[in-house]
């Protein structure tokens, strides 16, 4: 039944080929949040592993499997990033030209990552037997994506193991994340999805096939789904005594942020809420990135405007945009301010990961393009993670925008936080899909550290996450009001915060050197 299949896909040449391959990247990306159509995967990797085999008897193995692996991956990131094209729509006079570069280039970008994968698995000589394939491609998987996270200043979104991000029904498989990292459930993922490609194997008999099956692609996941669920049981809902935080979420539109006529209606709409009427009085008022069209820290009659909102005893935390002088040059940064009753600002935490194109342009002077926010100049990055001290709160590792996206890096080094907070103005990416994969992202952070994420977005979707991934408290795309709700409790370090990103290495080149390994034997499948 499956060997015609198998042999139709490894038959194709040409373009053929090239459309074929974009075809199962693209709908790949389908798995991902907001779809969650995880069936796709088996018939993505699945075909990309039939694929390839086609590339075995080919002049230019090599050269065929790196092209198999880039279409893929074009498709891949073609679909599952097509909301990079809303912030070019905020000011389309100024930016839409963009759109056909950024799309389809950062496609091609990042589709050099499963190029390398698939030319990895061609020139390493890993043999023609499916199985140790499909192992050493779970394994490369791994490591690529964890490359994928440094190379370029980084961009790991939509890593393969966020498909079980962001949706209820997942949410067992994710505590896997406590001890592998979403890398390292990509892992399983990969191995997963690519195994029912030995269906097209005529070295395994059809009971061998479908144990392999039912050991890779349903045990394996099912186990940890199993593990999660009693690590789910077990969950506690403990809280931080006498903290009562309130999240504003003004649900202000991008074109209208920065319109001069609204900047006092921006900034009164903010203190609005944050004093509204409530039966428990918050003793922290959070708003999101950048709030206010002001310099808080520069501007002591809007902060003081600001320092309406403070609770008694309590502080306000919010974005600002902020400016210094280092050694009388002038800087920018997108910073987090902790600002007291008296409108004195206690600290500053100034972002240290810009986004490239958004916040900074790299090459500047040689690239004949400018950031997408407004304004002249880039943003100058601040010094990196620290911990934010604020009175009648436990320590915080402040996240602004998509420093919450990188595995691994969220806290310092040197001392850990009770709890993560992650300020961000998603309204740049519309209301579908990169709201909605960001949060999934932010998310997974919490349950691979084992802290509370207090999540603050001007538009949504701004929540309260506990330590399993679960949402305490939500605020959905659109909504204007605010949140109010108490502090979850962290838990003790996961494994993955002790060890970091090594776990996902190590798991990456064991099954690399096991599928090697395999592959060498003459009467492996």
């Amino acid at each position: 039944m499956f060997a015609p299949l198998a042999e139709g896909l490894r038959s194709q040449t040409g373009w053929r080929r090239a459309l074929l391959a974009i075809g199962l990247g693209g709908v790949s990306a389908l798995a991902l949040p907001p779809f969650h159509i995880l069936p796709v995967l088996v018939l993505a990797f699945t075909g990309l592993v039939w694929m390839l085999e086609a590339t075995d008897g080919g002049p230019r193995p090599f050269r065929l499997s790196l092209m198999v692996g880039f279409w893929f991956g074009l498709g891949h990131f073609f679909v599952g990033l097509h909301w990079i094209v809303e912030p070019m729509l905020v000011d389309p006079g100024r930016t839409a030209w963009m759109i056909p570069i950024a799309w389809l280039g950062l496609a091609a970008l990042l589709a050099v990552f499963p190029a390398f994968v698939c030319g990895a698995l061609a020139f390493a000589r890993f043999g023609t037997a499916i199985v140790p394939r499909v192992i050493a491609l779970a394994g490369l998987w791994t490591l690529v994506e964890l490359m994928r996270g440094y190379v370029f200043t980084g961009f790991p979104w939509n890593l393969i193991g966020y498909v079980w991000a962001g949706n209820e029904l997942g949410l067992p498989v994710l505590q896997g994340t406590a001890f592998l990292g979403v890398l390292g459930l990509g892992t399983v993922t990969v191995l997963a999805a690519a195994m029912p490609a030995v269906l097209g194997s005529a070295r395994l008999r059809p009971g061998q096939q479908w144990m392999l099956i039912a050991g890779f692609t349903i045990a394996l996941p099912g186990m940890i789904a199993a593990l999660g669920a009693v690590r789910l049981a077990g969950a506690q809902d403990s809280i931080v005594p006498d903290v009562r935080l309130r999240i504003v979420q003004a649900n202000i539109a991008q074109r209208d942020k920065w319109d001069p006529r609204l900047r006092l209606q921006h900034l009164e709409r903010h203190v609005a809420f944050s004093r509204a009427a409530s039966e428990v009085k918050p003793t922290h008022i959070i708003w999101p990135e950048t709030a206010v069209p002001f310099f808080l820290a520069n501007d002591i009659s809007a902060r003081v405007q600001a320092g309406r909102a403070v609770p008694v005893g309590g502080a306000l935390i919010t974005g600002s945009v902020r400016s210094a002088f280092h050694t009388n040059e002038r800087q920018l940064h997108n910073a987090m301010l902790v600002i007291d009753g008296a409108a004195n600002v206690q600290q500053a935490y100034d972002k240290s990961h810009l986004v490239p194109f958004g916040e900074y342009v790299p090459l500047r002077g040689i690239l004949p393009v400018e950031k997408i926010v407004p304004g002249q100049g880039d943003f100058t990055p601040g010094a990196g993670r620290e911990l934010l001290r604020i009175e009648g709160l436990p320590p915080a590792s402040p996240l602004i925008c998509y420093e919450a996206i990188f595995p691994g890096r969220v806290t310092p080094q040197d001392e850990r936080p009770s709890w993560l907070l992650n300020i961000t103005n998603d309204a740049w990416f519309g209301n579908f899909a990169g709201p909605r994969q960001h949060f999934a992202i932010v998310s997974t952070r919490a349950v691979e550290e084992g802290l509370p994420m207090v999540r603050a977005a001007n538009t949504g979707i701004s929540a309260v996450i506990d330590p399993y991934g679960r949402v305490r408290a939500q605020l959905g795309i659109g909504v204007a009001g605010v949140l109010d709700s108490d502090l979850p409790q962290a838990l003790a370090p996961t494994f993955y915060a002790r060890w970091g990103d090594l776990v996902p290495m190590i798991l990456g080149f064991a099954l690399i050197v096991f599928g090697w390994v395999l592959g060498r034997r003459r009467d492996t499948a």
